[in-house]
């Protein structure tokens, strides 16, 4: 499961192994590793994942399907002009 999500995001952010590696400060290795599930990654390095990708350990892990958007610092009028962008997709969706 963290295999294929952290493959799913780290492809949607438009970066390759390499560029994921250093912006982690990893190995090229080390993130090849994680996404064949050869290995798990350290609780830290979980955490260091998840703050960078935006999304909870949970997420990362398979334990929770939910995603969120870190608003912290936008002003009430900037969230409210997400959460339309929001709703708007999800309205697109169903149609």
């Amino acid at each position: 499961m963290f295999e294929e999500i952290i493959r799913d995001l780290r492809l949607n952010r438009g970066l390759s192994q390499v560029e994921l590696a250093k912006e982690l400060f990893v190995t090229k290795q080390c993130v090849s590793n994680w996404e064949n599930g050869n290995i798990i990654p350290s609780v830290e390095m979980l955490i260091k994942i998840a703050k960078y990708f935006s999304v909870s350990t949970d997420y990362l892990l398979g334990l929770d399907d939910r995603r969120y958007i870190e608003i912290t610092g936008l002003t009430e009028k900037q969230i409210t002009h997400i959460q339309q962008i929001i709703g708007d997709i999800l309205e697109d969706k169903q149609i």
